[in-house]
């Protein structure tokens, strides 16, 4: 065997221990890289399966705050209509009561906005 030959041999055999090594890191790589891969699977669906029912909570409690404001605003609206309906009876009967009183009343408070609506125009005028 001449020396060249043996070079050449010892060339190919250290090209094709690091063509060998070159498939082995390219096999870890991909295998290291598909357990990054699944890992992050599992941690994209456990976020999912945990956040799904904070948004299901969260959307019933906002139907059932909406639900009360309504409620709570036809109630509302439900008590001011019953007073202004007992206003307007206590000052029906008030009226069929004491007719010269109201009479009274009705003038005098008449006589008070045209005052009022006299002196604010005299200034008016004044400027």
């Amino acid at each position: 065997m001449n020396k060249s030959q043996t070079l050449s041999d010892q060339a190919q055999s250290a090209a094709e221990r690091l063509s060998e090594s070159a498939d082995q890191a390219l096999v870890s790589t991909r295998r290291v890289a598909n357990e990054a891969l699944d890992h992050v699977e599992s941690a994209v669906d456990s976020a999912r399966s945990s956040v799904q029912p904070v948004i299901s909570k969260l959307t019933t409690q906002a139907e059932s705050l909406a639900r009360r404001g309504m409620d709570a605003a036809r109630d509302s609206a439900h008590q001011v209509r019953e007073r202004v309906s007992g206003m307007g009876e206590g000052t029906v009967r008030y009226i069929r009561d004491e007719p010269v009183k109201s009479v009274l009343i009705a003038a005098a408070a008449g006589a008070a906005v045209v005052a009022v609506l006299s002196f604010l125009s005299s200034r008016r005028d004044g400027r």
